[in-house]
């Protein structure tokens, strides 16, 4: 490896440090909007890409795109002329994102608001839903607003991708999210647990 070669990935371990000290500092600030104290992993990013089917997905949309981990991937792998739009309303992270993908439609505001932000941009559905929401986090009436914004949305046979840490399943937050997306989707599958991510992780794959 060249000296150039090497400052190069210094410099990008230093980049990817802050941002991950920007997520653990929201999170503390905020514990009911993020999460979790760490972005999620490369690999669970594959994992929920890979279940929303992008490349086949017209119109994208993602749901609280925190320091964009899943952005990436999804970005990499979306066709050329497919819309996608990442929805975080996090001013913090926002500027993160926007810092990291200059060319992608990042929109600052809340994913109970999809069906107007989307509107706003000329698009009535969605192929594809991808969420890094923290569900267990969220209050009954919280869920079921978001839900509800995201079956207004998604297109008949599109899919709706979210995530959750396997350690939460025993909380009744959990526990009542699993079985609203049970009742208002056609198909939901879980995926292989993802022991790489901290904490390890699932994910649910929701078809409409």
């Amino acid at each position: 490896m060249t000296t150039q070669e090497k400052e190069n990935l210094i410099q990008k371990r230093r980049i990817k440090a802050g941002r991950s000290w920007t997520f653990l500092s929201e999170y503390l600030r905020r514990p009911g909007t993020i999460g979790a104290i760490a972005p999620s992993s490369r690999h669970l990013a594959e994992e929920i890409v890979s279940q929303a089917n992008v490349v086949n997905a017209q119109v994208i949309v993602e749901y609280g795109a925190g320091t964009g981990s899943f952005t990436e991937v999804i970005l990499k792998r979306k066709p050329e002329k497919t819309s996608f739009y990442a929805i975080e309303q996090n001013d913090r992270l926002c500027a993160i994102l926007r810092q990291r993908f200059p060319d992608a439609h990042i929109i600052a505001g809340s994913v109970e608001n999809a069906g107007k932000l989307l509107a706003i941009n000329y698009h009535v559905h969605a192929c594809s839903i991808v969420s890094g929401l923290p569900w267990a986090s969220f209050s009954e009436g919280l869920q079921d607003r978001i839900l509800a914004s995201t079956l207004e949305i998604l297109k008949p046979g599109g899919r709706f991708v979210t995530f959750m840490y396997l350690q939460s399943l025993v909380l009744p937050s959990s526990q009542r999210f699993r079985k609203k997306i049970q009742a208002l989707f056609s198909k939901v599958h879980t995926s292989r647990t993802i022991w790489r991510n901290l904490p390890p992780a699932f994910v649910y794959c929701c078809t409409k």
